[in-house]
């Protein structure tokens, strides 16, 4: 091991978590400081989508046929079981991990290398984890809400777990050339992109304001583990008690 490189890479990721920890105060009392620099963003990537993104998922969806798509998703969730293991060790919830990895084993033999979603048939359902959850456990806060170039939504927690991220994606891992990685990514994030079409009639309003919300509240619901408490009914709740 190089220790050197060990070393540099512990102090940055302490640096890194030092300084969440003194924005999360701004984060509690205005989690969107960034406003202005993050509404310039959303408008290049709703360009970079209207003239890029979209056009090309559309076209994923009237090339492939639906069991071809499926397959696809069904891959790279099957991937995504190796990382969320990773991140349910780092959490402390041993019996997710087992979970994730008994479905990463049964879909990669009984699913054909991820194509079929058997484990879920044998009812072991999927979960999602990533580094910014893990941060998150640890106690890490939010920081302000921040929109990145091509990337979208985000936090400053999320942007610095994106390389941790990353790191832990089996893809990176494969006997794959650098052009080879990429393509498989982009594959990746095209048919993510593919997957939000039927949903895009929901948006209304500020579409910048949309998206924020709904990014946060996905993250949180994500990082509780689905439970959330249901802002509305607790409101309610105050009012009939008073």
């Amino acid at each position: 091991m190089n220790w050197s490189r060990f070393v540099k890479k512990l102090c940055i990721s302490a640096l890194m978590l030092l300084c969440l920890a003194q924005a999360s105060w701004a984060a509690e009392n205005n989690n969107d400081p960034l406003e202005g620099w993050n509404r310039s963003v959303h408008q290049f990537n709703e360009v970079m989508d209207d003239y890029i993104a979209r056009p090309a998922a559309k076209t994923y969806r009237a090339v492939l046929p639906k069991f071809v798509r499926n397959g696809i998703g069904n891959f790279f969730s099957n991937l995504g079981e190796i990382p969320t293991a990773a991140n349910d060790i780092l959490q402390a919830k041993p019996g997710a991990a087992l979970e994730a990895s008994g479905r990463f084993l049964i879909n990669s033999t009984l699913g054909i290398f991820g194509l079929f979603d058997v484990a879920t048939l044998f009812g072991i359902d999927e979960h999602s984890e990533d580094f910014g959850q893990t941060l998150a456990v640890w106690g890490v806060g939010s920081g302000p809400y921040l929109v990145l170039p091509f990337l979208g939504p985000s936090t400053l927690r999320d942007t610095a777990s994106i390389y941790p991220n990353y790191y832990l994606s089996p893809v990176r891992y494969a006997d794959l050339s650098e052009a080879e990685t990429y393509g498989v990514l982009l594959l990746e994030q095209l048919h993510r992109r593919h997957d939000l079409l039927d949903a895009e009639s929901i948006v209304q309003g500020d579409r910048y304001r949309f998206f924020k919300d709904a990014y946060l509240q996905s993250r949180e619901y994500e990082i509780k583990d689905g439970q959330v408490e249901d802002k509305f009914d607790a409101g309610l709740d105050d009012l009939l008690l008073d």
